[in-house]
């Protein structure tokens, strides 16, 4: 076990599986308190048997159960948001309601995170926001992914100005094996792995660990603030 975040507390927010996961398992591995909350409070309580990590429930397109979150929860030094809720599909397929659901999600969720615990995050602390190569590198069928993470890029840099000194960054990952896109069914899935192994620099699909390390950097790392960093293998490059 490291030392990185001792006597930190950090709030992960997700469902509980692939990259929340992996960033709750490396920060209690690096010594944090860690709260995991999500819409399904036993379903996350089942998934970590370990003194060291509490779970709660939140929505984050509920504002008043975001506020309840944050006092319930107290005093914290590092929130990560995991959430998402994407509206994939070419412009004729996609719906309103898709959108707004995506949107509501991954960038006005966040935004009251930011909002209720800001209060009452140290000085030294941070948050760390989720966006996604769509929002640097345009494919046909992701432009409900896309306007999402390009919002989440913007608010993260707008958040580190409102609310500095605490830090605001976000992670911009690739294609990740994470179970995100298990949707696909196994050979839709392993023909988008596919292609996405040729068309990225590193020849390969990313894992939830290598994506968790990058959000440990972003907790750590104490003159970062308003960045967006890329974990993509190199594929907005391409």
């Amino acid at each position: 076990m490291g030392e990185t975040l001792r006597g930190k507390t950090v709030v992960v927010v997700g469902q509980g599986g692939g990259i929340a996961r992996a960033v709750t398992v490396v920060a209690r591995s690096e010594g944090a308190r860690v709260v995991v909350a999500g819409r399904d409070k036993a379903r996350l309580a089942a998934a970590y048997q370990d003194p060291g990590i509490d779970a709660e429930i939140v929505d984050v397109t509920d504002d008043s159960s975001i506020a309840a979150l944050a006092q319930r929860v107290g005093l914290v030094d590092h929130v990560v948001s995991a959430v998402s809720a994407r509206a994939r599909g070419r412009l004729d397929a996609l719906e309103r309601a898709s959108l707004l659901k995506s949107f509501d999600t991954k960038v006005l969720g966040p935004m009251m995170l930011a909002k209720r615990f800001a209060a009452q995050i140290n000085r030294d602390g941070s948050f760390v926001l989720f966006s996604g190569f769509p929002a640097f590198k345009i494919n046909v069928g992701f432009l409900g992914v896309a306007i999402t993470d390009g919002a989440v890029d913007f608010l993260t840099r707008s958040l580190a100005v409102e609310l500095a000194p605490i830090r605001v960054n976000a992670i911009s990952p690739g294609v990740i094996d994470s179970g995100a896109w298990d949707s696909l069914g196994e050979q839709g899935k392993r023909d988008h792995f596919g292609n996405a192994s040729r068309t990225n620099l590193a020849q390969r699909i990313g894992t939830a660990e290598e994506v968790a390390d990058a959000v440990l950097f972003a907790m750590t790392n104490t003159f970062l603030s308003g960045v967006t960093l890329k974990v993509d293998g190199g594929q907005h490059l391409t």
